[in-house]
């Protein structure tokens, strides 16, 4: 598949050339076969420096050079995308879009009924190839489509199939739940402050704590509560942070956060479908 696979990315900015790197260094394409394109000349050197791929400014260009296209334009761009690109797009091409919040709907109103789809929701951890990802499948689109964008989008991280009515809540807690788990760690930091530690040392500390904690729930399957329990001596200090913690409804208070980002991209999911 490596030798024959050649992706076109719509869009050469963050996100592209992080995919694109992650794609090279999982060995499912090589540089000479990606091309991306993008009106800003600044995006389009720092994709071919960061991948040593191929960029144009003609997003026709990249249909015509690839099969598999990726569509990653903000939301307010994709229209102009697809108006250039649609005489283009045929059975033989996949389009998979990262655009934010646009449905499947819309862009299977652009491209035609018999276009093959697949709508993709990473995170920006995708940007150092740790990405929590979840996609759904087009209408028109073959089995063959989804398991390519597994192997895809399990390159910078990992990746879940899922029903397009599942998006939204996949944006609520992993779109949006870097933002959560910042706050998070700003948070641990300024505890670490207050109780006598340097800036930089308490940052690195809550950081590396966080990433730790998170592998230790990956690599041992354990339920997080599970764990949390190991680290819970009793009458000791771990129990009595949790304490504090409860007294101040964090777990209640991430709950609401992560229903209440879901439900906003539901609203302006309907409105970009409008």
């Amino acid at each position: 598949m490596a030798a024959r696979l050649t992706i076109g990315f719509l869009g050469a900015g963050k996100m592209a050339t992080a995919l694109a790197r992650g794609f090279i260094g999982a060995g499912l394409s090589a540089p000479r076969q990606l091309i991306a394109s993008d009106v800003s000349d600044a995006a389009r050197r720092s994709f071919a420096k960061e991948t040593g791929a191929i960029t144009t400014a003609s997003n026709p260009e990249v249909v015509q050079f690839a099969h598999v296209l990726i569509l990653a334009v903000k939301p307010d761009q994709v229209d102009a995308v697809l108006g250039e690109i649609r005489k283009g797009v045929t059975k033989k091409h996949l389009l998979i879009s990262i655009a934010a919040g646009v449905p499947l709907s819309k862009l299977q109103e652009a491209l035609g009924a018999a276009a093959r789809l697949v709508r993709v929701m990473p995170n920006a951890p995708a940007l150092v190839g740790q990405s929590a990802t979840a996609f759904a499948l087009g209408k028109s689109a073959l089995r063959e489509d989804a398991e390519l964008a597994m192997k895809l989008f399990s390159a910078v991280g990992v990746a879940f199939q899922l029903k397009e009515t599942l998006l939204d809540a996949v944006t609520g807690l992993s779109g949006s739940g870097p933002a959560y788990v910042y706050l998070f760690i700003e948070a641990l930091s300024d505890g670490g402050v207050a109780a006598g530690l340097a800036r930089d040392v308490a940052t690195k500390l809550a950081a590396q704590t966080v990433l730790g904690s998170a592998r230790m729930v990956l690599e041992t399957g354990q339920h997080p509560g599970a764990l949390k329990d190991m680290v819970t001596s009793p009458g000791g200090t771990s129990i009595e942070g949790l304490h504090e913690l409860e007294k101040g409804k964090l777990r209640g208070t991430v709950m609401s956060a992560v229903r209440a980002a879901t439900e906003k991209s539901r609203k302006l999911g309907m409105a970009k479908s409008e």
